[in-house]
């Protein structure tokens, strides 16, 4: 049975490029959260309801469908509000993570600072679409500052997640994160 490896953060933390250095490296697939994000708005206007809800569906499929194939692992970005959508959180991540005997799950930190600088690089514009747009992109990351709490405070993500991992990636690499992943949990 594959297993899952969840990955996240705030808003440019590197979320996906850490994905594709950790699926190089353990020859698992990638479904960071920009791929179903960037179909979806192209349909429906970003901040509806039915925007979110066809997100959750089309995410849940995905993996309940990967779940049953006879792949290694998927590995996925997002954002996890520890704040007050954490209940939400929980279950909709919860409904996922259900689906496969062995998950994991690693939170990226860094300085707002190297976020903003993050999210203007090749790669994330390459893939991110939505994010060519500069100004709506650095407006939404800081606003997510004041209605969400996207990273854990200290000792808060063991109580939530087993086989959990957090790691300040300011100062490394994303494939010296990628190797403490795969070392960490012996993928």
């Amino acid at each position: 049975m594959p297993k899952f490896v969840l990955i996240v953060g705030p808003q440019a933390v590197g979320k996906m490029t850490v994905g594709q250095e950790l699926a190089k490296l353990i020859d698992y697939k990638l479904f960071y959260n920009h791929m179903t994000i960037e179909m979806i708005r192209l349909i429906f206007d970003y901040d509806r309801e039915i925007y979110h809800k066809m997100n959750e569906k089309i995410r849940y499929e995905v993996f309940k469908e990967f779940s049953k194939s006879n792949q290694k692992g998927i590995i996925f970005t997002g954002c996890f509000d520890f704040g007050n959508e954490l209940e939400k959180e929980k279950a909709e991540t919860g409904r996922w993570m259900n689906l496969f005997e062995e998950t994991y799950v690693v939170e990226l930190e860094t300085t707002l600072e190297e976020r903003l600088r993050r999210n203007k690089t090749e790669n994330c514009l390459q893939h991110k679409p939505s994010k060519r747009d500069l100004e709506w992109s650095e407006n939404e990351l800081l606003k997510s500052l004041e209605k969400h709490k996207l990273n854990s405070e200290a000792g808060e993500g063991e109580k939530i997640f087993k086989n959990y991992l957090k790691i300040n990636n300011t100062n490394f690499s994303p494939e010296e994160v990628a190797k403490m992943i795969q070392e960490k949990f012996d993928l």
